[in-house]
């Protein structure tokens, strides 16, 4: 059919329908979905008549615009007849169209329900079949599809063939151009090319193109294939399984763990380092393969990333008040120490409301110091009660590498976070209150320090960007409250000290334990073995028995034991169906228990010559000692035993050398030290015991010994000697004089400078005891020993001292 008999049949005006993605060219066939309902009734409506559609491409190739413009699609087009039509199920439709020849639009004439337009045919420029340069080209066309049908494993054999046999040049031209990989854009160039040979040259230039892209590709191919080891091949056939299961609808269980983080992540409200870090990881566990053995390791990092409270945090409100009943409500006593704690709630909430801008953890951080069972983790418990915050504790005892603190490294295998993010994390909040306890107990080797980790945690100026080795991102640690526990500050490092609040907690007394155990220890033991208040009755006497006759401690943890033991005791009798309740009285209590553990031994260790009752102080609250001297022939030596510090040992030579310069004032033979040996010992020599707070006492025991005036039994001392017998004050007196109390003692001697500490010493104490000042040991020994002598005082035999004076002169005529 000719040129001018084609166009004769196209209408002046038809519909026009937009192609998204697609240009359609003369002399093809070209297969359509139409879904648009606008487009729907365009076909519709075309069945009844001549079926000539216009068919202009959308300008966006990515998206149809709506509604259409006719700025939204081109201008020049094509004019198209409907070969085929069918109907889906589904209301779309299919339809096939041949198309005859390029159009361009004159006039839109109609804009609803679909566009029509005045239109005339723009007809390609003809040109001779036989030009060499047109040969040449279609030759080249030939050639490079021949190249490229190889390089593309699906290429349709019978479109090559179609275009190595095709003689036409417009024809060729337009089925390669449907066929060649171009945009939207070029596709309207080559159809807006009015020659034949442009269009030629264009789609040469295409087609070399798409070659070159091809050959690289299969060269990269081929290098990648060349350098994958065994765990990438393993890699891209996972990919590939990846893929098929996809198709199939089928789960792949890395795929949805690794999305299953990644929304995690983006919930769990990290900090913008934290969150990088962890979708850079995330992006590391989606490329390596599950079996790879750094894949469980990066999950694990992700999944502590995770689970930190990173923005989750309790609501930090103090009521002053409130705070006072929950701590008068928790503990006995403590009077001082509830007022220490409530004036530090008291700043806190004033910072808090009035300097918002201030960080209120900026504060001192409390480290309360005490024998063991007075109430230190308690009170840090109910601190966390009266804040509303979540309480953790954190050991801190035998902990002597560094690593405990910070984390380990993730290059090492089994790493983990350090016990103080593992402490946040199970706490639930970012502002817990945590319990530093033992703190005396740090320790270090060749594994580092751990106290150099906690000056960073307990230094507000450092621990906001407190920095965790295994997490390797910084986390804010200012919005904890840090509360240390010690028994005793000699072994807490001078920097670590410096950033604590020393609050000094002290022995109970019997009245205090009484109470406490009435309150506190027999309701919640009675409650821990599942007894009622009806079935057990423990008197007050069998308290006072467990107390004075089963426990000799600073605290009241023993107590606490032995009212278990008495509970347990008494559930078996109710198991056994006794009758209720059952009365616990001191002999039931003393059946109960068993033989008696502590007596009272000042009269029977004291009633002799030599023997002196010491107070001194430990860890675990003060206690009594006995210091023996006692004599026997010899040259002068001075043995000491008992497992004395050095401190201690000088503090007897010290004794001793003031008793051989002043003794002859108190009715000691001057030569006393030539003819004797003495030995002074302290029982219970497999405890350590140092100090210089024993001195006057060991004076006083050498004193008893060789003057034979033998202690009082009810008379105990503490405090350290000079060479000139001036006795100095000592620390630790309040645990002392409760030790002395609790054994039964009623007059103490301390030296003057130390009456001022009485006023840390409760006042029923204080009342049943008797207390006396001295400054020199002579003092010290009026008062504790009896004015008559019990045994005959040391002497020396006349013989022994003419022999002395006698050597002496033959001594001297020899020199």
């Amino acid at each position: 059919m000719s040129d001018f008999e084609r166009t004769t049949t196209i209408p002046d005006e038809i519909a026009i329908l937009p192609l998204l993605g697609t240009v359609a060219y003369p002399q093809t066939i070209v297969p359509l979905a139409v879904g648009q309902p606008e487009s729907i009734r365009l076909i519709d409506d075309l069945m009844a008549g001549q079926r000539i559609v216009g068919l202009m491409a959308l300008k966006n190739e990515d998206e149809r615009p709506s509604p259409v413009t006719p700025e939204d699609f081109y201008q020049l087009g094509s004019a198209a007849v409907v070969h085929k039509l069918m109907k889906l199920p589904d209301g779309t439709l299919r339809v096939a169209m041949q198309v005859l020849e390029r159009i361009e639009i004159v006039e839109i004439t109609q804009t609803e329900p679909y566009y029509r337009a005045k239109i005339r045919v723009v007809p390609d420029q003809t040109i001779e079949s036989e030009e060499l340069e047109v040969i040449a080209l279609m030759r080249s066309i030939g050639t490079i599809a021949s190249q490229i049908a190889p390089l593309i494993p699906q290429f349709p054999t019978e479109l090559l063939n179609s275009v190595l046999s095709e003689e036409d040049p417009r024809r060729l031209a337009y089925l390669v151009a449907s066929y060649a990989r171009m945009s939207v854009t070029d596709r309207q160039a080559v159809l807006s090319e009015p020659s034949i040979k442009q269009k030629l040259l264009k789609l040469n230039e295409v087609l070399t193109r798409e070659l070159n892209v091809l050959q690289i590709g299969q060269q990269i191919q081929s290098q990648v294939q060349d350098e994958l080891g065994k765990s990438q091949r393993e890699y891209v056939l996972r990919e590939q399984l990846k893929a098929i299961r996809k198709e199939l609808g089928e789960t792949n269980e890395q795929e949805v763990e690794v999305d299953r983080l990644a929304e995690q992540i983006e919930a769990a409200g990290m900090s913008a380092e934290a969150h990088e870090q962890a979708m850079r990881e995330l992006d590391r566990l989606r490329q390596m393969p599950a079996a790879a053995a750094e894949y469980s390791v990066i999950r694990s990092y992700l999944e502590t990333l995770i689970a930190l409270p990173w923005q989750k945090r309790s609501d930090d409100t103090i009521d002053v008040a409130q705070a006072a009943e929950i701590l008068d409500a928790d503990h006995y006593g403590l009077a001082e120490i509830k007022e220490r704690i409530l004036d530090y709630l008291a700043v806190r909430e004033l910072r808090r409301k009035r300097s918002p801008e201030r960080d209120p953890g900026r504060g001192a951080i409390l480290c309360f110091v005490g024998p063991p069972g007075v109430g230190k983790t308690s009170l840090g418990r109910s601190i966390a009660k009266a804040m509303n915050r979540e309480f953790v504790r954190l050991s801190l005892g035998g902990v002597h590498d560094e690593a405990e603190i910070r984390g380990h490294r993730r290059t090492y295998i089994g790493a983990m976070p350090g016990s103080l993010i593992q402490a946040i994390r199970r706490s639930g909040v970012n502002n817990p209150v945590v319990l530093l306890d033992e703190m005396d107990k740090l320790s270090s080797d060749h594994r580092g320090d751990p106290t150099s980790a906690m000056l960073e945690v307990l230094d507000p100026a450092q621990n906001a960007n407190f920095r965790d080795h295994y997490l390797d991102v910084a986390w804010d640690l200012s919005p904890v409250m840090f509360i240390a526990t010690a028994n005793t500050l000699q072994t807490i490092p001078g920097p670590l000290r410096d950033r604590l609040e020393i609050i000094q907690l002290g022995s109970y007394t019997t009245r205090e334990k009484y109470e406490i155990a009435q309150r506190y220890l027999v309701p919640e033991q009675r409650e821990q073995h599942s007894l009622e208040s009806s079935e057990v009755d423990i008197q007050p006497d069998a308290l006072l028995v467990a107390i004075e006759e089963y426990t000799r401690e600073a605290g009241v943890r023993n107590l606490e034991q032995h009212i278990g033991t008495v509970m347990r005791k008494a559930a078996r009798q109710v198991a056994l169906g006794s009758a209720t309740p059952i009365v616990v009285n001191p002999a039931k209590t003393r059946e109960y228990l068993g033989k008696q553990r502590y007596f009272s031994e000042i009269h029977e260790r004291t009633d002799r010559p030599g023997i002196v009752t010491g107070l001194v102080w430990t860890p675990v609250g003060g206690d009594i000692i006995f210091i023996e001297a006692t004599k026997m022939t010899g040259r002068g030596n001075f043995a000491l035993s008992g497992q004395l510090g050095d401190v201690m040992k000088e503090s007897a030579r010290a004794a001793l050398s003031w008793v051989r310069a002043e003794g002859e004032s108190y009715g000691i033979d001057p030569h006393f030290a030539q003819h004797f040996d003495l030995h002074v010992h302290v029982p219970a020599g497999a405890q350590p015991k140092d100090g210089p707070s024993a001195g006057i006492a060991m004076a006083t025991a050498l004193v008893s010994l060789l003057t034979g005036r033998a202690l009082r039994d009810d008379v105990a001392m503490t405090g350290e000697i000079t060479l000139r017998g001036k006795v100095l004050p000592i620390g630790g007196v309040r645990e002392k004089v409760l030790a002395a109390h609790r054994a039964g003692i009623r007059t103490i001697i301390l030296p003057q400078r130390n009456i001022a500490d009485l006023d840390e010493i409760p006042a029923e104490v204080l009342a049943e005891m008797e207390f006396h000042g001295v400054e020199h040991v002579g003092q010290v020994i009026e008062l504790a020993l009896r004015k008559e002598p019990s045994e005959a005082p040391v002497s020396v035999p006349e013989s022994a001292v003419m022999e002395n004076l006698i050597q002496s002169d033959v001594e001297v005529l020899v020199h």
